[in-house]
């Protein structure tokens, strides 16, 4: 298990950071010694090893180690060499909270604005956040970091705290850093030789994207680079996520994200999202573990917080509105050899999908807690092109090659061949019933002539009324420990799109977190396991003897 640290501009992706040996961290002193006012270009190799050498001689200026020198952590160095090297124009990082991402950025932004190893003159540093609170945070890294140079260099910045927070540097050639919110105001017209981007995956999807936007297109005039840096998003579709899956030419990618689905305790993977806690920066691994244990502790939106912020891992935070949580659904999973067996009946839900949407389907066994999911799409588009649209990625072909999602028709899934598939995947398993959307009831009754079924089919509505009956015996049967499965990334993936909207009485019914999101797995593992509780549920009848 090794955190995910991709390079992309048409080489083979790295798998870890040991996979490029630097040396180790240390502490260079003495004064500034910037570069003549004209010097031949550098290689990408030779800016890395300036902009390292020139970190290491700032001065900390805030927290524990305030007043020592800088000593940069191996992943940063990595970092750096990445995003400096030649042919790189964007270098994304995403890594846990705390690990001074912001502090790195920053001193590379105060090396630019210096024109330590780029002397073009009048050069522009851009400092972009969500809002002007967050950006204040690398302002002021930048503004410590001055105070703690020699007198003599202090003396050549000019620093604007006001409403426009800027440092501009009068020596070799000029130099003008500036912050700007992401509050759709246009920057179009600029030109800058750097541009760094501070927690991308919080800023607000229309607005942030249009001042990304604005800023790329910008950097081509003078030969300008970007840093993009934040802490995971909630999700796949949000921009930050696509920067980190779907690269596109001259990006350099480092993102340290360990395995989905591992205990929120688990240290090694802590580490992993946290790799400058072993070396001094941040957190230390003790405390990472007990704020763990802690988060565990209260459940909610508590863990889902501590998971997306210092586990750097997908996860919304935001679970006012969820389903359920992603720890609260783990819970449902067990190794394969510990699934319980298939005894007693079956109810099928089924989430019968559009003309070109994913049908799903999932098996309940009531009497022994056991759940089976599949989900099914039309040959066009190909899982691979499909999952680009939807903004997941690789993560359709993944699921088809480990047998959670296959490909049935061209342009549609056929619902009698498919349903008759289905019937086949039971294997003998008695199926009591068939539940589907009631507004799809014509539809079934017409796939399940076709495929022969003389199965029983209860017809459910995904509004306020069922739904929210449905959502709360799933939710109970989840929390009671009868639901068990193996570990399903089709499911996964459905429950982290799948949200509840709740009106005035506090009734929910099902919906998804974004647009492109697909829950049709779990709305059919809801239909089935509600059905189920429900059958549970009911009283036993007994036999009633006449005498004649």
């Amino acid at each position: 298990m090794t955190e995910q640290i991709k390079r992309t501009r048409g080489r083979p992706r790295k798998n870890g950071p040991n996979d490029r040996k630097a040396t180790g961290p240390g502490t260079v002193g003495g004064s500034l010694s910037l570069p003549p006012t004209a010097h031949p270009k550098k290689s990408g190799g030779d800016i890395a090893a300036t902009a390292i050498e020139f970190l290491q001689t700032l001065i900390v200026p805030e927290g524990p180690l305030a007043g020592q020198a800088v000593k940069l952590a191996e992943y940063q160095k990595l970092f750096i060499r990445g995003a400096l090297a030649d042919g790189v124009m964007v270098g994304c990082l995403s890594i846990g909270r705390g690990n001074a991402k912001t502090a790195t950025a920053a001193g590379i932004g105060l090396g630019a604005v210096m024109g330590v190893w780029d002397d073009q003159p009048k050069r522009e540093i851009i400092l972009a956040a969500r809002n002007r609170d967050q950006a204040k945070t690398a302002f002021q890294f930048v503004v410590g970091f001055v105070e703690r140079l020699p007198e003599a260099e202090q003396d050549l910045f000019t620093i604007r705290r006001g409403y426009k927070m800027e440092v501009e540097y009068s020596a070799n050639g000029g130099g003008l850093l500036r912050v700007i919110p992401a509050d759709g105001k246009s920057i179009l017209g600029g030109a800058p030789t750097l541009a760094i981007l501070d927690e991308r995956a919080a800023w607000e999807r229309d607005k942030g994207d249009a001042l990304e936007n604005a800023i790329l297109s910008g950097l081509g005039k003078r030969n300008g680079r970007a840093l993009i840096i934040s802490t995971s998003a909630p999700d796949d579709a949000n921009t930050f996520s696509r920067w980190l899956d779907e690269p596109p030419p001259g990006t350099y990618v480092q993102e340290h994200r360990p395995a989905f689905g591992l205990p929120a305790d688990d240290l090694e993977s802590l580490l992993i999202a946290n790799p400058g806690s072993a070396e001094g920066i941040g957190a230390s691994p003790e405390w990472l573990v007990a704020q763990a244990r802690r988060a565990i502790a209260r459940g909610g939106s508590a863990l889902s917080s501590f998971r997306n912020l210092n586990r750097n891992e997908r996860c919304n935070s935001e679970d006012r509105s969820v389903l359920v949580t992603v720890d609260e659904w783990l819970s449902a999973e067990v190794a394969p050899d510990a699934l319980p067996e298939r005894r007693g009946a079956c109810i099928l839900g089924v989430d019968l999908g559009g003309s070109r949407s994913m049908s799903a389907a999932a098996f309940y066994w009531p009497e022994t807690g056991r759940l089976e999911a599949v989900g099914t799409f039309p040959a066009i588009p190909s899982l691979s092109d499909r999952g680009a649209s939807d903004g997941v990625s690789g993560r359709y072909v993944e699921m088809h090659d480990r047998g959670e999602l296959s490909v049935m028709g061209e342009n549609t899934v056929p619902p009698g061949p498919w349903l008759a598939s289905l019937v086949r995947m039971a294997d003998g398993a008695e199926i009591a019933a068939i539940v589907g959307d009631r507004f799809r009831h014509a539809e079934f009754v017409e796939a399940m002539n076709g495929a022969g079924l003389r199965v029983p089919f209860m017809w459910r509505g995904f509004g306020w009324k069922d739904g929210s009956e449905d959502i709360e015996r799933f939710r109970r049967a989840l929390f009671d420990g009868e639901v068990v499965t193996t570990p399903s990334l089709l499911l996964r993936s459905a429950f982290a799109d799948a949200i509840t909207l709740v009106d005035p009485a506090n009734n929910h019914k099902l919906a998804k977190a974004r647009s492109l999101g697909r829950i049709d797995a779990a709305a059919a593992v809801v239909l089935a396991v509600a059905e189920g509780q429900r059958r549970k549920a009911a009283p036993t009848r007994k036999a009633r003897l006449e005498w004649a």
